[in-house]
């Protein structure tokens, strides 16, 4: 029997908190929290005008609540974990909680007779510390994309984090490093969305405190590292029947020859509140020097077939591994608001029966087909995100009004931050 619980929620910066509590605590639980976490920023600044933390109405108490059937085994020695929803305290679910809006997400698709799946990929970078105390990059200068052994990773962290995956039950597709050295791909299955999420977040902290206890700093920062690649996070998401059907299927064989109705609604939606979506799942001054044009990162509002240089990405597989996949995302964003996100534009597509835009044709570096990309800035993009009603209203609005503040304070600290400061600013908390 563990001897304690720790009991988590995933909060606006995407940063896991929460309580250590006695093994008592181990079934269905609950334990309060100050609401006004939701005004509290990166530097541990407490913006007193958040919208919806009420900060100034005497930062009152939140509930985060829990089933004992999530409760899973920790990496921890004797703890288990959980994470759980956030309720205000007359019982209504908190608008600002995160996994809520997923679960909201689930439940529009849910109304068309349709079951989200999701598989995410993440990729992240690894540091140490060098010897005037800075952090460097993890020295593996053998690292390869598609680098597998002790070249790509000399002290073999990665294994670390398999077996501990293994260990907590985490069906993992892959691990692999990425482009760039020290870059490291992590790649989950498909599982039912919030499954799916629920696994995502306890993996990225669980490897990013396994990493730590051997002294590697793992970042998912979106570009940690100036002159080198960035890191994505990208949303795979197919929807399914009531009879255990894709949906997004049709037959044996995918790519955009073969794209059903609702494929082509999905499609057409994540287009059309392309640049909204940015202000969400691309959520840090990083982001926009990763979302660059002739950088394979989600920029351009396009789409296409089995092309890494489109934003969502229609896979070549039919049957049951039909999927589409958003490559915008970084893993700065709170995996539960990005997917969430995603899957509301892609409903909003299909309810309203959105145009398709033609596919991609452009090579993605010298030639492009698209005529719009992202924002530029971290502020462009909140803008474009308020500006899109409809996105706001369906991932809901008291979230976004709380993002939107929150993410222009955190432009106006950046804007003006050289790389390291940056770095420092943000590496110990994404």
């Amino acid at each position: 029997m563990p001897d304690r619980l720790r009991a988590l929620f995933v909060d606006h910066l995407s940063i896991p908190r929460g309580k250590y509590l006695p093994a008592s605590k181990i079934g269905d639980g609950s334990s309060r929290f100050a609401r006004a976490t939701f005004g509290v920023h990166f530097d541990r600044d407490l913006l007193l005008d958040a919208p919806h933390a009420k900060v100034r109405d005497g930062a009152p108490d939140m509930e985060l609540r829990w089933r004992g059937a999530d409760i899973r085994p920790g990496w921890e020695p004797n703890t288990s974990v959980v994470l759980g929803d956030l309720f205000d305290v007359d019982g209504a679910p908190l608008p600002l909680c995160p996994r809520g809006a997923l679960k909201r997400a689930i439940a529009d698709w849910g109304a068309h007779g349709l079951s989200p799946k999701i598989g995410i990929e993440l990729e992240a970078y690894a540091f140490q510390g060098g010897d005037d105390g800075r952090l460097r990059p993890y020295d593996a200068p053998g690292g390869v994309v598609y680098g597998t052994g002790p070249f790509a990773d000399p002290m073999r962290i990665n294994d670390v984090i398999w077996n501990k995956a293994h260990e907590m039950g985490f069906k993992l597709d892959l691990i692999t490093a990425e482009y760039d050295s020290p870059q490291f791909e992590y790649t989950l299955s498909f599982d039912d969305a919030l499954q799916a999420l629920d696994d995502v977040v306890l993996f990225r902290q669980m490897a990013r405190e396994v990493a730590l206890d051997h002294g590697i700093v793992l970042t998912f920062l979106p570009k940690p590292i100036s002159d080198m690649g960035g890191s994505g996070m990208h949303i795979n998401f197919s929807l399914w029947d009531a009879e255990g059907q894709n949906a997004l299927a049709t037959g044996d064989r995918g790519g955009p020859d073969h794209l059903n109705d609702l494929s082509r609604g999905c499609l057409a939606g994540l287009v059309h509140h392309h640049k909204g979506l940015a202000g969400l799942i691309a959520p840090t001054t990083g982001s926009y020097r990763r979302l660059q044009p002739s950088s394979m990162s989600g920029y351009w509002r396009n789409w296409g077939g089995d092309h890494r240089g489109v934003t969502t990405r229609v896979s070549s597989e039919g049957g049951a591994k039909a999927r589409l996949e958003h490559r915008m995302a970084d893993a700065s964003a709170n995996p539960y608001t990005a997917t969430a996100a995603v899957l509301q534009a892609a409903r909003l597509g299909f309810e309203a029966r959105y145009d398709l835009p033609p596919i991609e044709t452009g090579d993605g570096f010298d030639k492009v087909d698209a005529k719009i990309g992202t924002a530029g800035t971290l502020r462009g993009a909140i803008m474009d995100l308020v500006a899109d009603t409809a996105l706001v209203t369906a991932v809901g609005s008291g979230l976004v009004e709380n993002h939107a503040f929150m993410k222009e304070r955190e432009f106006r600290k950046t804007r003006d931050m050289e790389p390291d400061a940056l770095l420092d600013f943000y590496v110990w908390f994404v």
